[in-house]
């Protein structure tokens, strides 16, 4: 009798070893808007980075970029979560110096304009629970057009200590300067 239960007790752990790793090795499908992140300096193998932002990319596949982020309505700047900028100096955008620090990143979209906004507000899906009272600084900058962009885009560039941010998707080219 003993040694039946020993080979009842071995066989069902067998079976749950066996369910445990067919589980584990499920894997999600890629994302719709995928994540990604852009940085400054923009070179990979610079370890000592100024800021980044971390943001998923939503794709035009054929809809107007006036539905997904329509002029005069706060946006996500991307798709999923607001995108998280960090700042790993102090930095100035538009006379507000902002500290070291993780943001969230917003936008007002506009026809001749974007307001950007940092706000104190991180883990916001999309955004749904922006809140006005924890914006850290806004700035107001002129959107102006370019060749078209399947994907919503950002990038850096910059020299000494005065780096600008680049949004762009469809033909919208956005610039937000951080100065030292």
């Amino acid at each position: 009798m003993k040694k039946s239960n020993t080979i009842s007790i071995f066989l069902f752990a067998l079976l749950m070893a066996i369910g445990s790793s067919v589980n584990a090795q499920k894997f999600s499908k890629l994302d719709k808007s995928p994540m990604d992140i852009a940085a400054f300096p923009t070179s990979y193998k610079e370890a000592n980075k100024d800021m980044k932002v971390i943001y998923s990319r939503p794709q035009l596949k054929g809809r107007k970029l006036s539905k997904l982020a329509p002029n005069g309505e706060v946006w996500r700047t991307g798709a999923n979560e607001a995108p998280e900028l960090v700042l790993y100096k102090d930095f100035n955008l538009n006379g507000t110096k902002i500290k070291a620090g993780s943001y969230a990143l917003l936008t007002i979209p506009g026809e001749k304009e974007w307001t950007v906004i940092l706000n104190s507000d991180l883990n916001a899906w999309g955004s749904y629970y922006y809140n006005k009272k924890n914006d850290v600084a806004r700035i107001t900058v002129p959107a102006t057009t370019g060749d078209s962009l399947e994907a919503f885009s950002i990038t850096f560039d910059g020299e000494d200590g005065n780096i600008t941010m680049h949004m762009g998707w469809d033909t919208v080219r956005v610039a937000v300067p951080f100065t030292k």
